[in-house]
């Protein structure tokens, strides 16, 4: 049975306005000039609305009248945390707990909607799909907001979310379509058409459920927002069993426990029982594969309804959700080890150059910091910072690992960035292939100021089949500018750049070759 964890309502509450026709008349005046304010304000009533003792229908109308101009300005103000560095500093933090706590608030506000409806009131009686709708939406921007931002969540939300879609479930409410014009599929909004399956209870559920095990942490904003457009399409199509059968070479079904607080897991790693669900898997691998195969073959992803975005991102992007959701976790080819060890790392070019080279830094270099390696293997690490951060870090910024007092180093990106509960920064590291060694660059067609320029020299790597390659700062990549590499030993040789191997936020990685 679903148990609804709300506060008493209070008669000294007092909102701007009191129901739906005081509120369509609040909003007419409502201004949108101080965003910040706006967010306050709106904040503000819609949790003292919640304190407000009023009729369920007349809060669900209060509620339908304030959603579009709440989205109006929680998408505004998101954008103040777009391609922040974690951890976000004092303002930032503030931003996004208000985010949150206006997700959370609409969340209580149907809640007590749905609470009314549970227990018989007759004005709600049709409502109830609806109800359980708008509180998974709710709920679920909840837990993504907080993977946008690469906040951890609390784990109770998922315990939160199971039991509205257990709810929902147990009354028959999960299939029903609910019109929603806000929660629109932004990518294929054809008014004519409408896509109302698309915002049922199922649809959202599903969509919650797949976006989280898409291994967010290491997409962009820009890649997540893509994610949030296609799940609108696709969850739909997702079907969710109570048991699953699979098929040799097809995409296993990914469970998930209805009475647990976590989310989606491999199938192979779990009991069965009578509060499983089993997502299958093969539908939507069908379509990832097909869609990646036609973009192959020269279509856009306009024409395959995927959006405005480049067709060798689409590629990558439908690549890597078709190797999170479809292929076995299990596969890795150099499993991690968990390991407990320290570590110093360096980040910026010019402070991870110095270290390398023994030089003192041309800027003041940062202090060093000690991480916690958790897990490594050849390919990469997870690390937990062990103490106060020094500088903030960002997706696919260079750094370096030192382990103890040794001179070696490891040279490497950052795959993934997230903040636990706890406030501890944690990160994902790649390392870049072959074993790293600090250079400058000279070129001719470049003012004299700037060189020698900073790079780093990455040896061949024949266990992985890897050729030499560079790492220089981003942006100065020209196929085929002629380079005078200086070694540390005072060697020079001359090389020709080859072509971009990868680009990170403050690198590129090039091939070359010695003339």
């Amino acid at each position: 049975m679903l148990t609804l964890h709300l506060e008493p309502t209070d008669d000294l509450a007092k909102p701007l306005f009191s129901n739906a026709a005081s509120c369509a008349e609040w909003l007419k005046q409502f201004q949108l000039t101080n965003l910040q304010r706006a967010h306050s304000q709106l904040l503000a009533q819609v949790n003292e609305l919640n304190r407000y003792p009023m009729p369920g229908l007349e809060r669900l109308d209060t509620l339908e009248l304030l959603r579009e101009t709440i989205h109006h300005v929680q998408h505004d103000y998101a954008k103040k945390l777009v391609a922040r560095p974690l951890p976000l500093n004092e303002s930032e933090l503030l931003v996004f707990a208000a985010i949150v706590q206006m997700w959370q608030a609409l969340v209580s506000g149907y809640q007590r909607c749905l609470q009314v409806y549970m227990d018989g009131d007759s004005q709600l009686a049709q409502h109830g799909a609806l109800l359980c709708q708008r509180c998974l939406l709710y709920g679920g921007q909840v837990i993504l907001e907080h993977l946008r931002t690469g906040y951890e969540f609390d784990t109770k939300l998922w315990r939160q979310l199971h039991m509205l879609y257990a709810f929902a479930e147990q009354r028959r409410l999960q299939l029903e379509a609910i019109p929603d014009t806000l929660n629109n599929d932004a990518l294929n909004n054809d008014p004519l058409q409408g896509n109302q399956a698309r915002n049922s209870c199922h649809s959202l559920y599903v969509k919650t459920l797949l976006a989280c095990y898409a291994r967010p942490a290491e997409l962009t904003r820009s890649q997540l927002k893509l994610l949030d457009s296609w799940l609108s399409q696709w969850s739909s199509t997702v079907t969710l069993h109570h048991s699953y059968t699979t098929s040799k070479g097809d995409a296993q079904p990914l469970a998930l426990d209805m009475d647990s607080e976590h989310g989606l897991r491999p199938v192979n790693s779990v009991k069965h029982s009578a509060s499983m669900r089993y997502l299958a898997m093969v539908p939507l691998s069908k379509l990832l594969r097909v869609k990646a195969i036609l973009l192959q073959q020269g279509k856009t992803p306009l024409q395959l309804e995927l959006g405005d975005c480049g067709r060798d991102d689409c590629i990558e992007i439908l690549t890597f959700l078709h190797q999170c959701w479809c292929e076995s976790r299990n596969t890795r080819s150099d499993e991690r080890n968990r390991i407990s060890k320290q570590v110093q790392l360096f980040y910026r070019s010019e402070n991870i150059h110095a270290q390398l080279s023994g030089d003192e830094p041309g800027e003041k270099s940062l202090p060093v910091e000690t991480w916690l390696v958790e897990n490594e293997s050849m390919s990469g690490a997870q690390l937990t910072c062990a103490d106060t951060p020094g500088g903030r870090l960002v997706h696919n910024q260079l750094v370096a690992l030192r382990s103890g007092d040794t001179e070696t180093f490891m040279l490497g990106t950052t795959a993934w960035i997230n903040v636990t509960r706890t406030g501890q920064l944690r990160i994902g590291v790649r390392y870049l292939p072959g074993s790293a060694h600090a250079v400058g660059l000279c070129t001719a067609d470049l003012p004299a100021a700037v060189n020698p320029f900073p790079a780093f020299l990455l040896q061949a790597a024949p266990a992985l089949n890897t050729p030499p390659s560079l790492i220089i700062p981003r942006d100065w990549f020209k196929p085929g500018r002629v380079v005078e590499i200086q070694h540390r030993n005072g060697e020079k040789q001359h090389a020709q750049m080859g072509f971009s191997v990868e680009r990170g936020v403050d690198y590129d990685r090039i091939s070359f070759t010695l003339a």
